[in-house]
């Protein structure tokens, strides 16, 4: 519980000084953009900063509300949250997430995902200039023990190995390098990311292992990246190929000066 509350007035935090510095938008119950629908699926494009589901009432806002309220007679009562994700998104992340509508369709999927059949590729602005224009990292990855911390992930070293209780889980993310910039003044690179495996945290944990955090990765920074409006990653393409049918979609790139002044990429 108390974990709990901390978190929660680091994020009212992270919202304040975000509005208070510049182009931060909260998310509106309307503000739901759908990149693909059929009779099985749903993809949307998640608003940054918006959670999949609460079980807080004061959560005015969800990805499950959202649709809810755009597609009231799709919602399933018999189910938590109405609705059934077939994979997650971190609250501060935007872009496409799958919805299957019905049984049938939540099973093949969820099968595609554990078989790893499933392709995502993310954008994201990190700090600094990467030097190589591609890599592959595979350093495993397990939960932070420390106090105030357990909310995080980390980069298992030996001790966590054999640690009891703590539980390490490999994780490969192939990197490639986009564009070399500056975002607000400092020194940026655009990239895509590939995960082979689906760890909690797994990419905003890989590109600071790499000495790369994510723009505006307030967990990540130890809670001092506040001024970018949000945090720079995005679910930007997603290749679904259920036994149903075969989803590929791709979501706009909000990564780009046309949208944000303070990215200039040379």
């Amino acid at each position: 519980m108390i974990q709990q509350t901390l978190r929660a007035f680091h994020l009212l935090r992270l919202r304040f000084w975000r509005k208070l510095l510049g182009m931060h938008q909260s998310a509106t119950i309307d503000d739901l953009e759908i990149l693909y629908k059929s009779e099985n699926f749903i993809v949307i494009s998640k608003h940054y900063d918006v959670k999949i589901s609460s079980n807080d009432d004061s959560d005015e806002v969800t990805a499950s509300k959202q649709l809810a309220k755009r597609f009231p007679h799709l919602v399933d009562t018999q189910i938590e949250h109405n609705f059934r994700f077939v994979h997650r998104l971190d609250y501060s992340t935007s872009g496409a997430i799958a919805i299957a509508l019905n049984r049938q369709a939540a099973a093949d999927a969820m099968s595609k995902f554990s078989k790893h059949l499933v392709l995502k590729e993310y954008l994201a602005l990190v700090r600094g200039h990467v030097k190589d224009n591609h890599m592959i990292i595979t350093t495993a990855i397990c939960p932070e023990s420390k106090d105030g911390c357990m909310h995080m992930m980390k980069i298992a070293d030996e001790e966590d190995e054999t640690r009891q209780g703590i539980k390490v889980k490999s994780a490969k993310t192939e990197l490639s390098v986009l564009q070399h910039g500056y975002y607000d003044g400092d020194p940026a690179t655009k990239i895509r990311l590939i995960p082979f495996t689906g760890r909690r945290h797994q990419l905003r944990v890989h590109c600071d292992s790499i000495g790369h955090t994510i723009v505006g990765d307030y967990t990540y920074s130890n809670r001092r990246d506040v001024k970018p409006y949000r945090m720079m990653l995005h679910s930007q393409k997603l290749m679904l190929p259920t036994d149903l049918e075969k989803i590929s979609v791709d979501a706009f790139d909000p990564f780009v000066t046309e949208i944000d002044e303070k990215w200039k990429p040379f």
